[in-house]
């Protein structure tokens, strides 16, 4: 019989305590290549303390994170970005006077060979590339981020992470303050994500989301695993029920 592949993020036993307080307790998770896995849970349930650990903002106090079922640890953002983990936070970490070419490769410019000049041609192509094949839409890559709307910015941020994140790519409530139109261009690059075979984790606390994306829904209440749902099967009553307590 064919061995199963592992997934390509686990997460084993995650602990977390800041002082006496334990944000995690004996948390599991698991996201798959190709496969959109939304983390939901009330305020305080542990979603964001989650996503730091996966994104080396914050250490875990014990437990195991797996990539390709090999152990890893994650003790920065750096080292998460060179194991090909991206982040897109809710603030975008964009910077509105540059423009896009220049957002995309922010920190990680390319240079000409044996030149301290920047290669501006070659990170242009590179970037209308990516975004081509995510069908970002997108304007003029040299337009100043300052002037693009709520959507196209978050589209920027995405893309960004689709050209740096090669395994895994974590989006914190990707559609907050968005109008529908903007809603519907980001859901497409969330599944653009996952068919170019990314294991993609969605923090949300909107279930129009949730179920408009999500291949399945991991549920954290205080701080632990309350339950794992998929859209089609479960409602989203059953989910509303996991995050609130009030499940039978």
């Amino acid at each position: 019989m064919q061995a199963v592949a592992p997934p390509t993020l686990e997460l084993r036993g995650v602990v977390k305590r800041y002082g006496r307080v334990a944000a995690l307790t004996e948390v599991g998770f698991t996201a798959t290549a190709g496969e959109v896995v939304a983390l939901v849970g009330d305020n305080g349930a542990g979603k964001s303390t989650l996503v730091k650990a996966i994104a080396g903002t914050h250490r875990i106090d014990a437990g195991e994170i797996l990539l390709d079922g090999e152990p890893v640890a994650i003790g920065s953002p750096k080292e998460a970005a060179a194991l090909g983990i991206e982040t897109v936070y809710q603030d975008l970490a964009l910077c509105d006077n540059l423009d896009v070419t220049a957002n995309l490769y922010l920190g990680r410019e390319r240079r000409r060979r044996r030149s301290a000049l920047l290669d501006r041609e070659g990170m242009q192509a590179h970037a209308a590339a990516i975004i081509a094949d995510l069908s970002a839409h997108l304007p003029d890559l040299a337009q100043p981020v300052s002037a693009l709307s709520g959507g196209q910015r978050q589209a920027i941020a995405v893309s960004r992470a689709a050209l740096w994140g090669s395994r895994i790519v974590l989006l914190d409530e990707p559609t907050a303050a968005l109008g529908v139109a903007q809603t519907a261009m980001v859901y497409d690059l969330i599944r653009r994500l996952r068919d170019r075979g990314l294991a993609v984790v969605v923090i949300s606390h909107n279930m129009a989301d949730v179920f408009a994306v999500a291949d399945r829904i991991s549920v954290l209440r205080l701080g632990r695993n309350a339950g794992e749902f998929r859209p089609g099967t479960d409602s989203t009553d059953d989910v509303v029920a996991a995050i609130t307590g009030s499940r039978s």
